[in-house]
């Protein structure tokens, strides 16, 4: 029976089995000031559809990234405050109450079919005087819907910043690909990176455009809300 150490989300020991990022994730910083790691991907499916798994992480969370082994125990609470947690049943006793849980991330921001964003430090940053943010959003096109997904961390870490950032890079990208896969996509040039806008640069809000409008010509995409 494997430790609950090496289950445990972006678990240090796994990451050398882990295959290579998928070719649009990206790790935008790694730095003092903290780190930035994009991802943009496309689903053959209307945004709806696609919100419908997100908020369901058993479905597509790797068991092998989890404190109790199982995909299964995990669950998304989609509301203001909700949890993104984690059960940790009795091994021993599996119809007695849980040993206990997780909080992995909680729900700051919710705009059903559009973005979602949580707070959290998650794996081994749980540890560390760090908080992470992460977003996800949705953009329909005419064939599915656009996917572009941020984890943004700052605070005090003990790990390197561009050596962390290159673990839990291949940790969550897997997660996202994950993601992506049981949705029958993949990795692509949805939203470029040159369009990606620089970090730091002025945010947009969610009602600075409307959802509908014709695209601008050279306009950046931002995430909704910052």
């Amino acid at each position: 029976m494997k430790k609950a150490a090496t289950l445990a989300l972006f678990a240090m020991a796994g990451l050398g089995a882990l295959a290579a990022a998928p070719a649009q994730a990206k790790v935008q910083e790694a730095s003092e000031r903290g780190i930035v790691m994009r991802y943009v991907a496309h689903v053959p499916v209307g945004a709806d559809e696609a919100w419908a798994v997100l908020v369901k992480p058993s479905q597509w969370w790797d068991s092998e990234h989890t404190y109790s082994g199982s995909s299964a125990n995990l669950s998304l609470d989609a509301r203001p405050g909700g949890c993104f947690c984690e059960v940790l049943p009795d091994k021993d006793a599996p119809k007695a109450a849980p040993r206990g849980g997780v909080e992995h991330m909680r729900v700051i921001y919710i705009d059903k079919g559009r973005a979602l964003r949580l707070t959290g430090a998650l794996g081994p940053l749980q540890a560390d005087a760090a908080v992470g943010t992460l977003t996800f959003q949705f953009k329909p096109d005419e064939t599915g819907t656009q996917i572009l997904v941020e984890y943004v961390v700052g605070g005090y870490f003990r790990t390197d910043a561009a050596r962390l950032a290159t673990m839990l890079d291949r940790v969550l990208a897997g997660q996202v690909d994950r993601f992506v896969e049981k949705l029958g996509g993949s990795f692509a040039a949805a939203f470029r990176p040159d369009t990606l806008g620089a970090v730091g640069e002025p945010p947009a809000g969610p009602a600075d455009k409307p959802q509908d409008a014709p695209p601008v010509k050279d306009d950046k995409t931002r995430i909704i809300g910052r």
